[in-house]
């Protein structure tokens, strides 16, 4: 398989009409990576993809693909292949078929695309399947299809537009290591759309957050969650209480994030650790989620504050629904955070 080079966009901006989806957003994806486009719907993530792969035009900017400049050119000479959320195989095509038809389009003859189709469902182990209509394949095997169609025209960029959604939550995870292993092993760039923070954190060298047609942060996945770069960044990600710097113990103008599985939790009146911080509340709510257990507080100069426990603890406490309780930190704990545009 080839190597594909670094996919750069400068200054890529998509309007329809007044309306401008994407602004003027740069980043730098570096070659053989796996990158998720993350965000909320109607965040621009999207539509930058189908800008990447021709299928939208560029209002403004740039789309770099090996150094070259790709905006103006048609899909099929960009180096890029793009898989869709649907799928879109043909009903009417055997699983081979499917995968053959873009190596037929391009003339190849009958055995040798036979023979390259066969390869690329092997790669995909759906070879066994190859005779198989997609009316006979379950969700996740017609994704393996799709996917296979996609990776036949040897691309130097894989685009991906949610290829997970549709699937059950236990073949979402299987695929997750599925594609994160096809990328490893063929050599290409993956760009991913997903509105799934678990999906970009388990298969991204490089999450883009998106929010409101900009880019909010790219960074690796641990820094984004360890160091998030705006109040938008750290509640979207989830897993952080976002306060004013007052409440925190920081300056009063500035907005800190801090982990909920940071947070101490003790009974009302009960000791806290030294040099902490600490807010009187009462339980509003709890969640049992097997390793962890998710209580959410509630105080007046609190919002969606959450504290996480591991689940040996939660129990030994014997935590309630209704109690009074003191949550606490340490200021080395607190990331502080940028203002939302």
């Amino acid at each position: 398989m080839r190597t594909g080079g670094e996919i750069e966009l400068v200054g890529l901006t998509k309007r329809y009409g007044s309306v401008e989806a994407v602004k003027a957003i740069d980043v730098r994806i570096p070659e053989d990576s796996y990158c998720c486009l993350l965000g909320p719907s109607g965040c621009g993530k999207t539509t930058t993809l189908r800008m990447i792969a021709g299928h939208e035009s560029v209002s403004e900017g740039d789309i770099l693909i090996g150094g070259a400049n790709v905006s103006d050119l048609m899909p099929a000479k960009r180096g890029t292949a793009m898989m869709f959320q649907s799928y879109a195989l043909f009903p009417h095509l055997n699983c081979a078929e499917n995968v053959a038809f873009s190596l037929k389009m391009r003339g190849m003859g009958k055995s040798e695309r036979r023979e390259t189709a066969m390869e690329y469902l092997a790669l995909v182990e759906m070879d066994q399947h190859a005779e198989r209509l997609p009316s006979q394949l379950s969700g996740g095997q017609q994704q393996r299809v799709a996917l296979a169609r996609a990776l036949v025209t040897k691309p130097d960029v894989l685009l991906l537009d949610e290829p997970l959604s549709a699937l059950d939550p236990f073949l979402r995870i299987r695929m997750r290591e599925e594609l994160k292993r096809l990328q490893s092993e063929l050599g290409i760039s993956f760009i991913h759309v997903t509105h799934s923070q678990e999906e970009a954190m388990a298969l991204a060298d490089l999450v883009v957050v998106m929010n409101d047609g900009r880019i909010e942060q790219a960074a690796p996945p641990r820094e984004v969650f360890e160091k998030p770069a705006s109040v938008f960044v750290a509640r979207f990600i989830g897993g952080h209480n976002v306060m004013s710097g007052a409440i925190a113990g920081e300056d009063p103008a500035s907005s800190v994030a801090i982990r909920a599985d940071r947070v101490s939790l003790s009974r009302a009146g009960g000791a806290i650790g030294d040099g902490s911080h600490s807010v009187e509340a009462k339980i509003a709510a709890i969640e049992y989620l097997g390793l962890w257990a998710k209580l959410r507080l509630d105080a007046p100069e609190l919002q969606d504050f959450t504290v996480s426990l591991p689940d040996s603890q939660f129990f030994a406490e014997g935590f309630r629904v209704g109690e009074s309780v003191t949550a606490s930190w340490r200021s080395t704990d607190l990331h502080r955070l940028s203002a939302d545009r």
